[in-house]
């Protein structure tokens, strides 16, 4: 009796964004997540808007405050000052109702300065404004109604000679998401 009725409570419905002919009939059409990971790795908001257009593309936004460049942290003087906005286009494969493998394409716009102390005494600052394009991978379990979450990486490239002579051309980003569907 113990064993079906533990089997039981894990044999739940799970309405998610791949089934159905459309989200709104289907699934959801809308999902907010935070990425978790480097918001207690480096104290970074990473706070993402997700719309589904169909079960298999969603326009993504987000908001990075205290954006870092890459994972570098601060430390030694160091200090971001630092946000962005970002755009993305997911693309889902699969039919598995529980999680998916998507792959999207990406634009960011980051703003704000890099100040560290300067050799001789006092603080060198790199203007940290950038267009960058990229494009990502993840994967997103939907394991119950409203809630997904799941692992991400992307590469990108930045289009500012401040940025690339100071850090690098390329920039790599990863996290964890976490998200409420409504």
């Amino acid at each position: 009796m113990i064993l079906i009725a533990a089997g039981s409570s894990f044999a739940q419905e799970v309405i998610s964004s791949s089934k159905g002919s459309t989200p709104v009939t289907g699934g959801f059409t809308n999902e907010i997540h935070v990425n978790f990971v480097t918001l207690i790795w480096f104290g970074s908001l990473e706070v993402g808007y997700e719309r589904y257009l169909s079960d298999d593309t969603s326009l993504e936004f987000k908001g990075l405050i205290n954006d870092r460049f890459g994972f570098n942290s601060e430390g030694k003087g160091k200090k971001y000052k630092t946000n962005s906005v970002q755009a993305a286009m997911n693309f889902y494969f699969g039919d598995d109702p529980n999680g998916r493998f998507f792959i999207f394409p990406l634009a960011k716009v980051r703003f704000g300065d890099f100040e560290e102390p300067a050799d001789g005494g006092g603080i060198d600052t790199t203007d940290m404004t950038a267009f960058i394009l990229g494009v990502g991978a993840g994967y997103k379990w939907e394991m119950s109604k409203n809630f997904a979450f799941g692992p991400f990486a992307s590469m990108s490239r930045n289009f500012s000679s401040d940025v690339s002579d100071r850090f690098s051309s390329i920039e790599f980003n990863a996290g964890f998401n976490l998200g409420y569907r409504f």
